[in-house]
């Protein structure tokens, strides 16, 4: 069964907990710290299969779950990492989140971190001091990335065939390639597209066939919207009329504006267009088809008359295509290097400087702290201990942070909130 969209919920692991221990020695009853760190938490990461084509099996698997870093233990050994989920997708596949796109698995095997796991706290071998002899501490592990994704599957093809229903592009699809689609003599017998590969002069062409569009399919009337998409990736269009029309050039121009309403970007993509069922056809009706072809497409378009059954123009046809495929690749290639070769400065923040970015500002009684250094510590605090609280209220005296908070006017039984963590400026004394 052909599905090209799913949503799944992906849960990178958390990371394991750091240790609070001490050395026991024979004539040292506590010797110092030895509490080891947690684990990191695996990842969830998607690999694009040249051996996949649909998305069903996320229908009845859509929990995306990577394996929880391992505790800190005593004597200062590490809590074992968290085993990363490898997901296999089809190539062609947008993951989304919040509706904005963060992977495009285009190539085979193509490895795409979807969520990182949480990193591993440190345990309280990390915090001795000249101070600070017996730490009673130790981090939490942070939680791993989780959320909600839409995945979104769009065939990579180098020629996408569209068409009416019936105007012959499964036939097509079925002599020039190793595909074997549903042929029948009504409309709408291809209700999944197709994918086959053509052979033409050593070259290989991955032909896709789009299940035929009716007048109104961008507003999803017929079969609607649901596989255009997948005619976005195609290098170039073969645009399959069939030559029994009534009117061929009205055909012609109800699918242009459907791909038109679809998207205008579509309108621009290298086309082909190939009068179907032409064996034992007049050649005087043939050539009256295609001038009113010509007539709506204009003279750039390329308009041949083919019969697939009769397997008459199918060479020429293809040739046709690996030249208008391989041209309009290296226009890709040639756009996509363009920025590079003028060399235009990209001026950014470094990512420490980011990380270390925090602003500070009230809401009600709170003073509410942001940032992403600041906020990864406050997740790795353990706010039972007590010690863990003070380690972060020094993190931010040496971040500044402190001393933004007393001049907008925070005294030390003031609530600071870092993410959903809430304690007070300065420790308390409950007596």
């Amino acid at each position: 069964m052909f599905v090209d969209t799913a949503s799944v919920t992906i849960q990178a692991g958390k990371g394991g907990d750091g240790a609070v221990s001490f050395r026991h020695e024979i004539y040292e009853d506590k010797g110092g710290p030895d509490g080891g760190d947690g684990g990191k938490g695996g990842n969830v990461v998607f690999e694009a299969s040249e051996n996949l084509n649909t998305l069903i099996d996320f229908r009845y698997q859509p929990n995306l779950k990577a394996q929880p870093g391992g505790r800190g233990e005593k004597v200062k050994r590490h809590g074992k990492s968290g085993k990363d989920v490898i997901v296999k997708v089809p190539m062609g596949t947008l993951v989304k989140r919040e509706g904005i796109v963060i992977a495009d698995l285009t190539e085979n095997k193509q490895q795409v971190i979807i969520a990182r796991g949480g990193d591993g706290g440190f345990g309280n071998a990390h915090f001795k001091s000249s101070v600070r002899q017996t730490p009673r501490m130790a981090e939490k592990g942070e939680d791993g990335e989780s959320f909600g994704a839409d995945l979104e599957l769009k065939l990579l093809a180098d020629v996408g065939l569209v068409g009416l229903p019936n105007a012959g592009k499964s036939t097509f699809l079925s002599v020039v390639t190793n595909a074997r689609p549903e042929i029948a003599d009504y409309a709408f017998t291809t209700l999944t597209p197709n994918l086959g590969v053509a052979t033409v002069d050593e070259t290989d062409l991955l032909i896709a066939d789009i299940p035929g569009l009716i007048e109104g399919a961008a507003e999803g009337k017929g079969l609607g919207d649901q596989f255009l998409r997948h005619v976005e990736r195609t290098a170039v269009l073969l645009h399959l009329v069939d030559a029994y029309s009534n009117d061929a050039a009205a055909d012609y121009r109800t699918i242009r504006e459907e791909l038109r309403k679809y998207s205008e970007e579509l309108t621009t993509r290298p086309e082909v267009v190939a009068l179907t069922k032409t064996e034992g056809l007049d050649e005087e009706i043939i050539a009256m088809q295609r001038d009113a072809i010509k007539e709506v497409a204009g003279k750039d378009i390329p308009v041949i008359a083919i019969s697939a059954a009769a397997h008459q123009h199918l060479t020429e046809l293809l040739r046709m295509l690996k030249e208008r495929v391989e041209t309009a690749r290296a226009k890709v290639a040639e756009e996509i290097l363009d920025p590079i070769a003028e060399g235009m400065p990209v001026i950014s923040l470094s990512t420490e400087a980011v990380q270390k970015s925090w602003t500070v500002e009230k809401d009600g009684n709170v003073y509410v702290v942001r940032g992403d250094k600041i906020e990864k510590f406050a997740r790795r605090t353990n706010f039972d201990q007590y010690e863990g609280v003070n380690r972060l209220r020094d993190i931010m005296k040496k971040l500044g942070i402190a001393h933004e908070l007393a001049r907008q006017g925070a005294m030390g039984d003031n609530i600071i909130r870092i993410g959903i963590d809430e304690f007070t400026l300065l420790e308390q004394n409950n007596d």
